[in-house]
């Protein structure tokens, strides 16, 4: 049993991902609220309400309400989505931007959420407007920040096959649309999370890491830039084996246009000790 802890302990905290660490919280939280007594305060004090009244009340849900299922389904397809697109995603930017960018993009559609709430609110525009809770919000901006940087990585599907991840992407707005039920301040959480995770990525492309002060809370090293369009001289490679981040930029750049599979072995090596470095 002991064994078995402690092997939970290392792949939730120690390992170099933090998928299992996010599913890991989402998956005690949702025990947590199926005990008697404890839903009551889970709804009244940790899912993200759009009414100013309540709200000013309860500042922290909009970083609690990410990690808050009502439904089994609900939390098995957010956690499936993550941990399917989550790998594809730590593979090429890391893990800490993974976290940074699951908790910035839930903060972005919580934003969306209550400004869609209040604006209609203000025009006179009924509707139910509720809370909201879960990490579709989350896994959107997860989803569309990937798709963003490799649009046309190729993945495989059970019985249809490779399928570019721009459409699996398309797909999954489509579902998470079709899921908020016709909600509007739903639907403006999610499309307000994806728009942060495209944006996100152009900006990162240009060498603008938005969630940089996030990651800093992990690390105390500096971001490593993705795309970078300055020109950079032939210096020489620096001391320690890092690789030039002129080096890195080319890489990259060849993944976005090519994909992951043009990689020859020794730009595949550049990549990972450049990731890394990052990550040390």
């Amino acid at each position: 049993m002991s064994t078995l802890w402690q092997d939970i302990q290392y792949k939730m905290l120690k390992a170099d991902s933090r998928i299992n660490l996010l599913i890991g919280i989402n998956v005690v939280v949702f025990v947590l609220i199926n005990i008697p007594g404890i839903n009551t305060f889970i709804s009244n004090y940790l899912l993200l309400a759009a009414d100013w009244q309540t709200l000013v009340k309860q500042l922290w849900s909009p970083l609690t309400y990410m990690f808050i299922h009502t439904g089994f389904f609900q939390i098995l397809f957010n956690m499936l989505w993550f941990y399917w697109i989550g790998q594809i995603f730590e593979e090429y930017l890391n893990h800490k931007r993974l976290l940074g960018l699951y908790i910035a993009g839930g903060l972005a559609g919580a934003f969306f959420f209550i400004a869609t709430y209040n604006l209609l609110n203000l025009a006179n525009v009924e509707f139910a407007a509720g809370s909201i809770a879960g990490a579709s919000v989350s896994v959107m901006a997860i989803v569309v920040a990937t798709a963003t940087l490799l649009p046309d990585t190729e993945i495989s599907l059970i019985i249809i096959g490779a399928v570019k991840l721009k459409w699996v992407c398309v797909i999954y707005i489509a579902f998470a649309l079709f899921g908020a039920q016709g909600n509007p301040g739903v639907e403006a959480a999610l499309v307000g999370a994806g728009l942060f995770g495209f944006v996100y990525i152009k900006q990162l492309q240009r060498g603008n890491d938005w969630i940089g002060g996030i990651n800093k809370l992990f690390s105390k090293g500096p971001a490593m830039k993705v795309v970078n369009n300055t020109t950079h001289s032939h210096a020489q490679r620096k001391p320690s084996g890092i690789p030039r981040q002129d080096e890195v930029d080319r890489i990259l750049d060849k993944i976005s246009s090519k994909g992951y599979d043009s990689l020859s072995k020794q730009e595949k090596e550049i990549l990972f000790r450049a990731s890394n470095n990052n990550e040390s």
